[in-house]
């Protein structure tokens, strides 16, 4: 069973969502506003790196 390209990218997606939620829940200090908004820059960042991989492998 062949996966489209839209799957793919809605599962990188949530995982990356959930490790980003999991991770800031298991922090031993709460995190401020700045340091919230750099980790979402990141994991952004890391999400668009997925994507270009995966559409490099496919075509």
């Amino acid at each position: 069973m062949a996966m489209n390209l839209s799957t793919i990218l809605t599962g990188a997606a949530v995982t990356a969502a959930v490790g980003t939620a999991a991770y800031m829940m298991t922090g031993k200090k709460k995190p401020n506003a700045r340091q919230i908004k750099k980790q979402a820059g990141k994991a952004v960042h890391a999400v668009g790196d997925i994507v270009d991989s995966i559409s490099s492998m496919m075509g």
